[in-house]
C-alpha cells in the first residue's frame, strides 16, 4: 500500500509539472543527425528560449556566430537558443550531416540544433505554427526568423531575419526575457 501511495504522488507530481509546462513547449524534437530526442519541457521549461529557423546557405547564416555567443554569454542566467534548420527558401541541406558540420565546424555551434523543420505554409511544424500564432501571425518570411520566449512562457516577440542577435534592442529584450519570472 505503501509503494502504491508514493507511486501515486510521484504521477500527481508529474502530471502537475507537465500542466506548468508552456503550450510552445510540449513538443518532442529529434536533435539534428542523430536518432535522440528531446522532451522540450523537461529539457527548456523555466528557461528563456530563442527559437531560430535556420538554413546553412544563406546570406545570414553567419549569425550562426552571434547566435552562439549569445547563448553561451546567457546560458548560465537561463536563456537557451534552439536552431531548427529550415529548407522552405531553398537555402538548407538536405543532409543532416552537412547541416551538422557548416554548424559545429564553421561555427562552432553548441546550442542545440533539431531535426529539418518546416517552418510555414500547410506543411509548417505544430511548433512554428503556435510561434507564429503567438506572434500574433507572424510566419518566418526567410531564414533566421527568431522568436523569444520569457521565463513564464509567453513569447515575447518576432524578429525578422536582418535583426541581428547582438543588436542593443535585442539584447535588451533578451534581458527582459531573462528577469520574466524573478
Amino acid at each position: 500500500m505503501k509503494k502504491l501511495l508514493i507511486a501515486g504522488l510521484i504521477f500527481a507530481s508529474a502530471a502537475v509539472s507537465a500542466s506548468d509546462c508552456p503550450d510552445m513547449l510540449k513538443h518532442i524534437k529529434r536533435k539534428l543527425n542523430s536518432q535522440d530526442t528531446v522532451n522540450m519541457c523537461e529539457a527548456y521549461a523555466g528557461k528563456a528560449v530563442l527559437f531560430v529557423n535556420t538554413a546553412s546557405q544563406c546570406g545570414f547564416t553567419p549569425q550562426f556566430a552571434d547566435l552562439e555567443t549569445l547563448y553561451s554569454t546567457f546560458k548560465d542566467d537561463g536563456l537557451v537558443v534552439l536552431g531548427f534548420p529550415s529548407n522552405d527558401f531553398n537555402q538548407e541541406h538536405v543532409d543532416e550531416g552537412k547541416v551538422a558540420e557548416v554548424c559545429q565546424l564553421t561555427y562552432g555551434v553548441n546550442f542545440p540544433m533539431f531535426e529539418l523543420t518546416s517552418v510555414r505554409g500547410k506543411n509548417a511544424d505544430p511548433l512554428f505554427a503556435k510561434l507564429a500564432q503567438e506572434a500574433g501571425g507572424k510566419v518566418p518570411s526567410w531564414n533566421f526568423n527568431k522568436y523569444l520566449m520569457n521565463k513564464d512562457g509567453s513569447v515575447v516577440t518576432h524578429y525578422g531575419s536582418r535583426v541581428k542577435p547582438l543588436d542593443s534592442d535585442f539584447l535588451e529584450d533578451v534581458a527582459s526575457a531573462l528577469k520574466s519570472s524573478e
